[in-house]
């Protein structure tokens, strides 16, 4: 069925002619947010029929493919903080799902290994993943997906090249509690005033060559 075609027969489903009018005119980003909500409660609809959380899940699919890795390590590669990450392992330790253990050639780190629990779930949940985008996919043609395969790599690689600019430029993300302090009135002058300095950096940043300062 072609893109058009699929479009069509979406305006009689449950996303309502009038949402769907307004998705239409949306950018992209918020297109894309819209859609990984939607997949997320997707896959978290059929997680629960196995008692697993859609954080677990993400853990999961790592150590499936990588086991015996570090607290950080998993952070880093679920691309979710650190205290997100301690509370997720906890509760997937105390299903017995995954141990911790040293490795011999290195006492001083504790590694993530998945039980054989875990790994036995995989038969069970991968599927999952399968029939989620079977689903999200049904109705389009494989030159579609191929189309918007290509447009969402090369947005990714837009931002991840403006994410590398931004840290050349000392900007970086605030974490969750830096937000909340701020939110709460404490320490913000700090904050304001780190903000001032990060913009002024990427100004000068931006000036081309041989601009003289005023």
């Amino acid at each position: 069925m072609k893109l058009a075609e699929a479009a069509s027969r979406g305006s009689d489903s449950s996303l309502g002619a009038r949402r769907r009018a307004r998705l239409e005119s949306e950018r992209l980003p918020h297109l894309i947010r819209v859609a990984a909500r939607s997949l997320a409660r997707s896959v978290q609809l059929r997680l629960g029929e196995h008692s697993i959380g859609l954080g677990q899940w993400l853990f999961f699919c790592i150590l499936w493919e990588t086991d015996g890795l570090t607290q950080r390590e998993l952070s880093g590669l679920a691309g979710v903080m650190e205290p997100t990450t301690v509370a997720t392992l906890k509760g997937m330790e105390k299903l017995g799902y995954i141990q911790r253990r040293q490795k011999a050639d290195n006492k001083r780190k504790m590694y993530i290994y998945l039980t054989p629990g875990g790994r036995r779930l995989k038969d069970k949940l991968v599927p999952i993943a399968m029939q989620v985008n079977d689903v999200s996919c049904e109705g389009l043609s494989q030159a579609d997906i191929a189309v918007t395969r290509r447009t969402l790599l090369a947005m990714i690689e837009n931002l991840v090249r403006d994410e590398a600019m931004a840290q050349e430029n000392r900007r970086r993300v605030i974490s969750t509690r830096e937000l909340a302090r701020i939110i709460s009135g404490k320490g913000s002058g700090e904050r304001e005033r780190s903000w001032r300095q990060q913009a002024e950096r990427a100004r000068k940043s931006r000036r081309p060559a041989g601009v003289a300062h005023g």
